[in-house]
């Protein structure tokens, strides 16, 4: 069994606790080999004034600390660590590989990466390694051995960082190398040739294997590659780098046993390359990255959205934002400032919704580099600005939020996420070949957010008897056994709401014959004919009032109910939205995407059959949370998004302020406030 082929709910029984840090913990990236010995010393000063206790060291240093093969300069890693931990802040120490040096890659070019037409992707920046090179790993690891040796003992030693975004700018690499690890993942997988042959349909187009040695990568074609070999190359790719992973891991477990290890995620809707959830188990504490778009202004519910991801992948425990922007970023085309409300509110969005640590790429912003432009907690300006009084002004609301440490999200609706699923929804040759796995899960995911609801994003193979709304968008590519699972939650009573393009192949990509939505007619009661997406901006009405736009289907009931039918076009009369009644639960079907309004009336209908309500009334665009202790203290986060003040009900203390709360609370415009509820 692969990586790939996980159970979500399993869990290493070795694992290590939190890192070793008083309350929330608050930091961000540091690198002080890119400045001279008195910015260091202004460093842990500042850092002592904002509250910092964690910092993230050496991730990309490899460089400075082995100038030259098999020649170290620890001096000035000792003397960082020295002074960090005589300031009480603490260190989560990279391996250092996440760029391997010149001198590497001027003496063993063979580690590069290659791209699907075999163009090599240079040293420069950074990342430029294929992670299936033996001659790659044998350094990475020798490099990793080295840094646990020499730190095992240092006191501010809190946790290992290990590389850094793994997968993010080298995730598919195409090169000699990477071609003989994807036949060897391929045998383990399948066993034997003619196992393989069947999986990928190679009967199509002539493509029939007689040995795994003839197998290559999904390289640059003169057509359509298979799409299997496409979608197991994605598999491959996510389990090569956990495999890394993994072999940097039983370094530091080997060198250092008592040190947590991680490595930061990338949970967001814009990364698709690495399976988090195959990935969660090899973690002693989930960590992940995230940064908002400046030019999408509904990006605080992307940022909830993540953030609920994250805490899925984390199967519901604490975890960590290991980076986040205090203002603006170096690589979107317009990188928009962000006031000092928004840095806070998106901190503490994600602290809502179960983060224990608050970090930042990164603690001082460049001076040269790529980075220089990306903002820091110790801005360009230096701390006499409005960037470094926010960081201390986020400090000061962390040691106030230290009750929450270690309190949990409980939600009553989950909506299905899956990385395979959105792999195989997005290869080529579909009904729509604009089609967007992120832009369908956002649809649904926003209605969840406007109606208030706490959502827990988990993967199909999660426990779902708990929840009394599942929300499934396009789970086009679905597993026989998760399947069943759906449909055991609506016959148990839970209310299921299955989205277009879900249900339509296996593990193998292969088409579940017999009519849409393959794995789903039974339990939807429905049978498509025709998949009949529209064209660009086309859309059509719905009797009952709204429209549908993007997709529309020739559907036919067998067993369920409509709920809403086309009023105009092709399809008119036919059911686009449909209702059967399951065991004690039901199971409803959008056939289309529905206008926002429509939308939000229909997941409304979904959420009161279920007989799930807000955490709070809020007006829109005021997001309320609410965090559990296992003491029984809930700690009720309200973010107010809005040009408006706003008056949610509310009986407690305040942690922030400290003032006491009696009825109603006030939450100025674009401002926080957390009630310890009951205090």
């Amino acid at each position: 069994m692969t990586a790939s082929e996980h159970d979500a709910t399993t869990r290493d029984t070795t694992r290590l606790g939190w890192p070793a840090v008083h309350g929330l913990a608050y930091g961000g990236d540091y690198n002080p080999e890119q400045w001279p010995q008195d910015v260091r010393e202004e460093d842990v000063a500042l850092m002592r004034q904002a509250g910092v206790n964690l910092v993230s060291v050496g991730i990309f240093s490899w460089a400075m600390l082995e100038p030259r093969e098999g020649e170290y300069d620890w001096g000035w890693l000792d003397d960082v660590l020295d002074r960090l931990h005589a300031q009480g802040v603490s260190a989560a120490l990279a391996t250092a590989t996440a760029s391997p040096p010149p001198w590497l890659t001027h003496r063993h070019p063979e580690i590069l990466p290659q791209d699907a037409d075999g163009t090599i992707l240079w040293p420069g920046a950074r990342q430029a390694y294929s992670v299936s090179s033996p001659v790659f790993r044998e350094y990475a690891l020798r490099m990793t051995r080295a840094i646990a040796e020499r730190y095992a003992q240092h006191p501010a030693l809190a946790l290992w960082h290990v590389d850094n975004e793994l997968g993010c700018h080298n995730a598919h690499d195409f090169s000699d190398d990477a071609a003989a690890a994807f036949r060897a993942w391929l045998q383990a997988r399948y066993g034997t040739v003619e196992e393989l042959n069947a999986a990928w349909g190679t009967a199509f187009w002539s493509q029939r294997y007689s040995s795994f040695e003839e197998v290559l990568p999904p390289r640059r074609a003169p057509m359509f590659v298979n799409p299997t070999q496409q979608l197991d190359f994605h598999r491959y790719s996510s389990d090569e780098f956990l495999a890394y992973f993994r072999e940097m891991k039983a370094v530091l477990r080997e060198v250092t046993p008592g040190v947590p290890v991680t490595t930061n995620f990338m949970c967001t809707t814009r990364s698709k390359t690495m399976d988090y959830f195959s990935w969660a188990a090899e973690m002693d504490v989930i960590a992940t990255d995230h940064y908002t778009i400046a030019d999408d202004d509904e990006r605080h519910i992307e940022l909830a959205f993540s953030a609920d991801l994250t805490r899925g992948v984390a199967a519901g425990r604490p975890w960590m934002l290991m980076e986040h922007s205090t203002s603006a970023v170096n690589w979107q085309l317009h990188n928009r400032t962000k006031s000092p409300q928004e840095m806070l509110r998106d901190s503490l969005g994600h602290v809502a919704r179960g983060a224990d640590a608050v970090m930042f790429f990164q603690w001082r912003q460049s001076a040269a580099g790529a980075e220089k432009y990306h903002s820091a907690m110790v801005p360009h300006a230096g701390p006499d600005s409005d960037v470094f009084r926010a960081t201390v002004r986020l400090g000061e609301a962390l040691r106030a939020l230290e009750p929450v440490q270690g309190s949990t999200v409980d939600a009553h609706v989950a909506l299905v996420f899956d990385y395979e699923a959105w792999w195989a929804s997005e290869l080529d040759s579909h009904p729509r070949n604009d089609f967007s796995y992120p832009e369908e899960v956002m649809h649904l995911y926003r209605a969840l957010w406007l109606a208030g609801m706490t959502v827990d994003v988990v993967h199909p193979s999660a426990e779902l008897s708990g929840y009394r709304a599942i929300v499934v968008p396009s789970l086009y590519l679905v597993r026989d056994e998760h399947a069943q699972a759906l449909a055991d939650a609506a016959g148990a009573g839970a209310s299921v709401l299955i989205s277009f393009f879900s249900g339509i192949v296996d593990e193998h990509d292969a088409v579940r014959l017999g009519g849409y939505p393959g794995a789903f007619r039974e339990l939807l009661g429905i049978r498509t004919e025709e998949f009949w997406p529209l064209q660009g901006a086309e859309f059509h009405a719905l009797h009952g009032g709204g429209r549908g736009e993007f997709w529309a289907e020739n559907t036919h009931l067998e067993g369920a109910a409509e709920v809403r039918t086309w009023a105009e076009g092709p399809l008119a009369g036919r059911p686009a939205v449909t209702r059967r009644p399951v065991g004690q639960g039901a199971a409803w079907y959008l056939g289309t995407r529905p206008d926002a309004e429509t939308l939000q009336s229909l997941v409304g209908r979904v959420l009161d059959e279920a007989g799930v309500a807000a955490e709070a009334e809020a007006p829109e665009g005021v997001d309320v949370v609410r965090r559990h202790g296992e003491d029984g203290a809930t700690y009720l986060f309200v973010l107010n998004h809005t040009a408006q003040d706003a008056v949610i009900g509310a009986d407690g203390r305040e942690l922030i302020t400290g003032a006491e709360v009696a009825g109603d609370l006030t939450v100025r415009a674009g401002e926080v406030a957390v009630v310890a509820e009951g205090c």
